[in-house]
């Protein structure tokens, strides 16, 4: 039996592909700027890793026309699902927003904790508190990598794709410094955000013990914060970004090294006309 290709996006969100073994992929082509203006379709993709990618997969992402793939996993993360599939004429550019050993220590919880060391680690709110940290982390300690993603999207890196494991966290942040930087509206940033936790988007949570005390209720609820998006852990970025740097254009000025002409060829890029 022949596989259909999913359908090239329409402008349409609801007419969003759904691939076979990509997850959270979505265009955010369309979100509203504080001037009026709207990201254009066709131009930033984010989505989870590509390494699962079937052919139609594959075959639909190259007819998106991408000039950029921009990966943010780390070694760990790469070992354990592997490298992207290839796609003929893109770029790929590898920039880890966490520390190899953080994501070896991640997926080790992930998979192979036990309920009492899961309850040591991620009970009363101390899951959340990591992910927050996690972000407030990249927000002040990967100020190079977003720099570098920025000029080159500004200069020649557009149709773009930003992905991570899970497409969630890492891509999410970068999107969001993105869209904060050609004048995306905050609550627009927290709708596209969220919905990495439509059903169908969810990284699927891998176990080795796949038991029911392993997957049970409660080792499920104790980890279901690493796996979900929460406003509070863009808010946290958000608020760092002002605890830091004061503005946002403070932010993307000094911390990004992101100059006024870069952002107008940026905003150029990526939005509709007037």
């Amino acid at each position: 039996m022949t596989q259909q290709l999913p359908q090239v996006p329409s402008t349409e969100p609801e007419h969003e592909p759904e691939l076979a073994a990509v997850r959270n992929f979505r265009d955010v082509g369309g979100l509203p700027t504080a001037d009026g203006r709207r990201v254009r379709y066709g131009a930033l993709f984010r989505s989870g890793h590509l390494a699962h990618a079937t052919a139609a997969d594959a075959a639909f992402l190259d007819s998106l026309g991408l000039h950029t793939i921009f990966d943010f996993r780390n070694e760990a993360d790469q070992k354990l699902e592997g490298p992207d599939v290839e796609l003929p004429g893109v770029r790929n550019v590898n920039l880890p927003l966490t520390d190899p050993a953080d994501g070896a220590v991640f997926w080790k919880m992930v998979r192979d904790g036990n309920l009492d060391e899961l309850r040591e680690i991620l009970s009363d709110g101390k899951a959340a508190d990591r992910m927050s940290a996690t972000y407030r982390m990249i927000i002040k300690e990967r100020t190079a990598e977003h720099s570098q993603v920025l000029h080159a999207l500004a200069e020649d890196s557009v149709p773009a794709l930003m992905h991570c494991a899970a497409g969630k966290d890492r891509a999410g942040l970068s999107i969001a410094v993105t869209l904060l930087a050609v004048g995306v509206e905050r609550e627009a940033i927290e709708a596209d955000y969220l919905k990495s936790n439509d059903p169908h988007r969810r990284y699927k949570v891998h176990r080795s013990d796949n038991s029911p005390t392993g997957m049970s209720s409660e080792v499920m609820e104790l980890l279901s914060p690493l796996f979900e998006a929460r406003a509070e852990y863009l808010n946290a970025a958000f608020e760092t970004i002002e605890e830091v740097w004061g503005t946002t254009d403070r932010y993307l000025a000094e911390g990004l090294n992101l100059a006024p002409e870069t952002r107008e060829r940026l905003r150029t890029r990526l939005l509709d006309g007037s």
